[in-house]
Parts: structure tokens; sequence; C-alpha cells
């Protein structure tokens, strides 16, 4: 989920306290090509500070929380719109982005089968997490998320969007990236550098048109999953809750969600192949090409 509303500032400061590039005078320096406009380098070591202070924060609340390796937040990243046996398309064929139509509402240690939460968590935190009592469970993930038990660290660095972060997580972000970075509309500074490139031009309004003509209003891949997102947490209130704590009109707005969820997802995905993701490969390597020339 990427917010689209591009600032400037977000543009040209993209490093912060994560580990921020040098620009020669007369030419800024290229963002990185990871999350949030991080070099590989840069993204690894923000991973391994904020996991670090997550568990420096848990301990003075009484908690016990292993600092995950890069590797395993990693893990949890890349498992989202992803399950054993499917490739990305059969998912998003099957539960769109996974958004309202895997929903459970369940704590993420203790959720079966999709969570990329519980992944990027580790299995040792998870495990901590079930030897507690259910009133100790809850505490331990009002100290560890705050008020959204689905906003872990791997969510919010594979979705760009650490806004609702909370609890010792956000604590640990909030030491690590810089303001802007934590922004709702922060947008990675590669995608809009490319994004401004005549040739994505070009191809947005190839998409843009033919999402219309599927019953869509999206101008970017980017928008569809933000979109969804926003009207989902509109229905269920915010912070996640149980299924069976839903009203009847909420779980009918959200049937109608999923609907639209499976057919916007799947339309898109498929042109962001034939259109967008040719292009945006072109422009990117053409980018970093020049770099080191």
């Amino acid at each position: 989920m990427r917010n689209l509303v591009v600032t400037v500032a977000a543009m040209l400061v993209f490093a912060g306290s994560a580990g921020a590039q040098t620009a020669a005078p007369e030419k800024a320096a290229l963002p990185g090509t990871e999350e949030f406009g991080l070099s590989r380098k840069q993204l690894v070591q923000a991973v391994e500070k904020v996991e670090a202070l997550i568990a420096k924060c848990m301990r003075e609340q009484g908690f016990e929380y292993v600092a995950a390796d890069y590797a395993t937040v990693r893990r949890g990243m890349n498992a989202d719109k992803s399950l054993p046996g499917m490739d990305e398309e059969e998912f998003i064929l099957n539960y769109g982005f996974g958004i309202s139509t895997l929903y459970t509402g369940q704590a993420p240690q203790l959720a079966e089968g999709y969570s990329p939460a519980r992944v990027g968590l580790g299995d040792r935190n998870v495990q901590i997490f079930k030897n507690l009592s259910p009133a100790d469970q809850v505490a331990y993930n009002r100290a560890l998320f705050g008020e959204n038990t689905d906003a872990s660290l791997a969510i919010g660095l594979e979705t760009e969007n650490f806004s609702r972060c909370g609890g010792c997580t956000l604590k640990a972000i909030e030491q690590v990236f810089n303001p802007e970075q934590l922004k709702e509309n922060y947008y990675n500074p590669k995608d809009a550098l490319i994004n401004k490139h005549p040739r994505m031009r070009a191809a947005l309004r190839k998409y843009a048109d033919e999402m219309r003509e599927a019953g869509f209003d999206y101008n970017h891949p980017d928008e569809v999953e933000a979109d969804i997102t926003q009207r989902f947490y509109a229905i269920i209130g915010g912070a996640p809750v149980p299924l069976e704590q839903l009203s009847t009109e909420q779980r009918l707005a959200l049937k109608q969600l999923q609907s639209h969820e499976r057919r916007a997802a799947i339309i898109s995905f498929r042109l962001a192949e034939e259109i967008f993701d040719p292009v945006e490969e072109q422009i990117e390597k053409e980018m970093y090409a020049q770099e080191v020339q």
C-alpha cells in the first residue's frame, strides 16, 4: 500500500538516520532500490537497529522479546501475497491482496495459515507469546503493537507505511527512520522518480484507461491496494477485532469489499504485468546504469 501524494522532501530526504547517502553538489545521488529508498546495506542496518530497540523497550515493560534478524523480517515481508504452493498471481486470483479476504481479527501470533506479521516476528517470539496467559497476551501485544496488532515492522516495511504502527514497534522505528519516512503520505523517492519519466507517464495513461474500461477508477497500480486498505479499516472501525464481533452491517460491507478486492486486484495485476512492470524495470535499469558510469 503506497500513498501517491508525493512531497518534495520525500523525494530528497530518503535515508535519514537509517543511513543518509551523501550527494555531490552538482548532482543528487539516486535513492537506494530497497524499501523507503534505502540501499540494501541501509535496510539491513535499519532493521537490526529497530529490532534491538523493540527488544529493549519490551524488556523495560516487563516482557520478553527476541530481536529478529534481517532474514526473519525479510521473510515476513516476502510472505505478503504469498502462500505455500501458490505464486503471486494464483494468490491474487483467489484472495486479492489478502486485506479483506483473509482477515480474521486474531493476534498474529495465533493466526493459522496466512500471516506475514507472524512470519516476521520469528518462531521464538511467537512461542513466547503462546506461553502467556490470555490476559498477558493482550498486555504483551498492547506493549508491542499499540492499538493495531496487524501493524508489525515487517508489514510496515513491505507496505512502506508506518502510520498504523504503535507501541514499542513505533517507538523503535521513530529512533531509526526520519520524520519524512514516518508520514502516512510518504512515497518511495525511487518510485517517484520513475513515475515522472515520460515513458512511465504514457504507460500509466494506458493502465488508467484499461482500468476504467473494467469499471475501476485507478490511475496507478499502487492506488488499488491503498484504496482497498482504506476502505477495509473504515468498515472494521480501525483497530482489528475478531470477525464474530463485527455487526451484520459490517459483515455485509466486508463481503462486498472482498468481491471488489478480488476483481480489482487481479485486473490490476495483469495490466501491471503487461503495461507497467516492463517499463518500470527498464527505466530503473537505465537510471542506475547512468549512476555507475
